[in-house]
């Protein structure tokens, strides 16, 4: 199995964009078709849709798109024991550990919003998610006890972890041997605007990527108009659509705790972990979108708010004029919020 995890909640509209761009009314007989190419990676999926384009070129990039999205996990994979960053969280060494610039500018950025969200965002939470069932292990048979929980998060904590960077050479270097480093929170967004940069390599202007929840889009879409991406109300019913976005070019992510559970002893687990109690979180925010200028930051930041819940999310996305759409829930009822950073990507809501 591969690095799984799941973004709540963004759906890029491709099937109203494949509407609007091959037979909606407003299409002009000569314009170019949206041509969408999809597969898996990373225990998700991916999207990507571009500008009129040969059968010949689509193959070339699929291929390509495939391959750089599978060098990709084998980066960040916590489900493969060889990949770059398991090697690093399976080394008892407290040495500098050499990695790529990739793997530094990933963790940075996720130290950078962890320290920013107090902790919230804590990418050394993964003896937790094990623990908890939602990492490569077994789900438990049992609540775990306190006893457990103590002692995972005795092996977690943003100040254990550094990245540095000698001659050129970029490091990590972790300062007790059992730090387990999870990147799975990031790594959609890491992804997506890497599938981006390949856009630009290739000399597309014009596209719309998508991995997981983690979205960048460029340009215009085939009907000359910005690129929309629809954010998914936080029901188990699918392509429920609660808001309409143009990401104008940012990234966008969103993290929600409202399908990726189980139930345990009757009570329902949400995958996403709080690292100050190292239990699942219980307070009643479900959905947090980010709009981003990299999907990378997009998605550090939906996870770390997520974590807070509504009231202090709302102090952090204030202190850090950051583009945020919340979704609470409220009875049996759902109620949003938007900071007016996001209010400016705002094409359409539906209450």
């Amino acid at each position: 199995m591969e690095m799984t995890f799941w973004r709540a909640g963004i759906l890029s509209v491709f099937c109203l964009l494949a509407a609007c761009d091959s037979s909606s009314p407003t299409t002009t007989a000569n314009a170019p078709a949206a041509t969408v190419l999809e597969g898996k990676t990373m225990g998700t999926s991916w999207r990507v849709s571009v500008m009129d384009m040969d059968k010949n070129r689509e193959n070339e990039l699929r291929g390509k798109i495939q391959s750089q999205l599978d060098a990709d996990d084998q980066l960040l994979s916590t489900y493969k024991n060889d990949s770059a960053l398991m090697r690093f969280n399976l080394s008892n060494s407290t040495s500098l550990w050499p990695v790529s610039e990739a793997m530094a500018a990933i963790v940075t950025e996720s130290l950078q919003v962890g320290y920013k969200t107090n902790g919230a965002m804590d990418i050394t939470v993964g003896p937790l998610v094990n623990l908890w069932g939602f990492g490569p292990t077994k789900q438990p048979e049992t609540v775990p006890s306190q006893a457990q929980i103590d002692d995972a998060r005795a092996r977690t904590g943003l100040q254990h972890l550094s990245v540095l960077n000698q001659y050129g050479q970029q490091y990590l270097q972790k300062d007790i041997p059992d730090l387990f480093v999870d990147l799975s929170t990031v790594g959609e967004g890491y992804a997506a605007d890497h599938l981006a940069a390949l856009m630009t390599q290739e000399g597309i202007s014009r596209y719309l990527v998508s991995v997981g929840g983690a979205l960048v889009s460029r340009g215009l879409n085939a009907s000359d108009k910005p690129w929309r991406v629809a954010i998914q109300k936080p029901t188990d019913q699918q392509n429920a659509v609660q808001a309409i976005v143009d990401i104008n070019g940012h990234g966008i992510s969103t993290s929600g705790s409202y399908r990726n559970y189980y139930e345990l002893n009757g009570k329902r687990l949400s995958h996403v972990i709080d690292p100050k109690t190292g239990n699942p979180i219980t307070h009643n925010l479900v959905s947090v979108t980010v709009i981003a200028t990299t999907a990378l930051e997009a998605d550090a930041w939906d996870t770390g708010l997520m974590v807070l819940g509504p009231e202090k999310a709302k102090e952090v996305v204030r202190q850090e004029g950051l583009a945020v759409y919340m979704i609470t829930k409220e009875g049996e009822n759902f109620k949003t919020w938007m900071s007016p950073q996001f209010q400016a990507f705002l094409i359409d809501e539906q209450h």
